[in-house]
């Protein structure tokens, strides 16, 4: 895997890196794994990390430099994690801009304990303003894993599913592991990506490459970087 979509790679403005040298090895580090292509995606979750546009491009343009400057030769991009709230809904009406990944995709995450009353509604409407869904670590939404067939339901309606690597690890769990191994078997995945937050998680990394399951699966990451 060469590219990858998800990360949490700019220092301070989230629950990720905490400094540009931590924001550096990350980088470093992803290079020597492999990666030649990067796009970092802070949060937006207008209760906890109000983002912006121009926040998220200033400090892809501070690690972009810090990185140059530190001799490492990696293409660097940024978009965004939505957290599917009142805000980015506001945003989707086109009272803001999005920040998107390659190909107009955007990539939004649902809450981790209850349920959206509205999940496939909501996320078919992205389509209907013209983007693309790509739903962040599906397999990490526990109050799906009862009813699995709403992750067929999802694709079907032109969501894309975008596993991470470190759930194959037990990362976030026996149950998270379970339900990633699942999706990569009935072929639901088609992007997987690191989330990495910090050198914990880009170390983790390495060794979930090493997994049999993944050099098996059909990787679809090289693609999106040329849309």
């Amino acid at each position: 895997m060469t590219f990858d979509l998800h990360s949490h790679l700019i220092p301070g403005i989230d629950d990720g890196a905490r400094t540009m040298a931590d924001s550096v090895e990350m980088v470093r580090q992803m290079a020597a794994q492999g990666f030649n292509h990067l796009v970092t995606t802070p949060h937006i979750m207008w209760d906890s990390y109000k983002n912006t546009p121009e926040i998220i491009t200033k400090g892809l343009g501070e690690v972009r430099e810090a990185c140059i400057e530190n001799g490492i030769d990696i293409r660097l991009d940024a978009a965004a994690e939505y957290f599917i709230d009142e805000h980015f809904m506001e945003l989707l009406r086109g009272n803001g801009e999005l920040l998107t990944l390659p190909g107009n995709r955007l990539l939004v995450e649902l809450p981790y304990t209850t349920p959206l009353m509205n999940t496939t509604d909501t996320l078919f409407s992205v389509i209907g303003y013209g983007y693309r869904p790509v739903l962040a670590h599906p397999e990490r939404y526990t109050y799906f894993h009862a009813t699995p067939e709403i992750y067929q339901q999802l694709k079907e309606q032109g969501c894309e599913l975008q596993l991470n690597a470190l759930s194959l690890t037990g990362q976030y769990g026996s149950g998270v592991r379970k339900m990633a191994r699942w999706l990569l078997k009935q072929r639901l995945v088609t992007f997987v990506g690191s989330d990495a937050h910090d050198l914990r998680h880009v170390k983790a990394l390495a060794k979930a490459m090493e997994l049999q399951e993944l050099r098996d699966y059909v990787f679809f990451n090289n693609e999106i970087s040329l849309l």
